[in-house]
């Protein structure tokens, strides 16, 4: 599993107009929440020394033709920014070129989607081939997964190395939402992580598909809020803890 702490500076290519989705948690799912446990979200306190952004899957395979990947860069970016400033761990995360059940792989999608599946992350250095208008720090975790799910036993080192970094919380982003995005977010679930899903840090093909995940996630495995939100939590905890310091 390589590791790698290259930073990029190069300009984001051109190609289609950047755009969020309409993404929507419905009333009566906040309310249902507020029910059960007194308040709308389960985390209302992140430490920001245990606390990882973890990045999925931005690479040129999704991002240089979808306006919707595109779109969220730089939420992604000022996250990551908020992130390191608390003192945090950003972790980006890159399909890998093995696949664990190649037979299976190619039954189920034929041989040529299974190939182009395969080798959707690219090869090389993995700072190379994350979306070039992304932007890597000294210290940023690199790593490849070798299934959907970041956190899948065996996919990963990415929860081995979290563990390690006694991380407790994990703030998802990335494309695509219901598919790596999500499976991410169910795996750190069951995995004893305290999952914060980025509602417009993710994307997906279509609206439709991105809210589904966002039901699915706020209703059994993490939070789902927007940038803003967790951004003014991690800036406060941070100005918390150095006033405490």
């Amino acid at each position: 599993m390589a590791l790698n702490h290259e930073v990029a500076t190069t300009t984001e290519p051109e190609g289609p107009s950047p755009k969020l989705h309409n993404w929507l948690i419905e009333p009566r799912e906040y309310a249902r929440q507020e029910q059960r446990r007194g308040r709308r979200f389960a985390f209302e306190r992140i430490a920001p020394r245990r606390t990882a952004l973890v990045v999925i899957d931005m690479i040129p395979f999704f991002v240089a033709e979808s306006g919707y990947c595109r779109g969220i860069v730089p939420n992604i970016e000022r996250l990551a920014d908020t992130v390191r400033a608390g003192g945090g761990l950003v972790s980006w995360v890159v399909p890998g070129s093995v696949q664990l059940h190649p037979a299976l792989a190619e039954e189920f999608y034929g041989r040529d989607i299974a190939e182009l599946f395969r080798t959707s992350g690219g090869s090389g250095p993995i700072a190379e081939r994350i979306w070039s208008g992304l932007h890597r720090a000294p210290g940023d975790l690199l790593l490849e997964k070798f299934t959907y799910s970041a956190f899948f036993p065996g996919s990963c080192d990415l929860p081995r190395m979290l563990g390690a970094r006694d991380i407790d919380t994990v703030i998802i982003t990335g494309t695509l939402t219901n598919i790596c995005c999500e499976s991410s977010a169910r795996d750190a679930f069951a995995s004893g992580f305290r999952v914060i899903f980025v509602a417009d840090a993710a994307a997906a093909r279509r609206d439709c598909d991105h809210n589904a995940a966002l039901h699915n996630i706020y209703r059994s495995f993490g939070d789902v809020r927007p940038t803003e939100e967790i951004v003014s939590l991690l800036q406060q905890q941070t100005a918390d803890w150095l006033d405490d310091a």
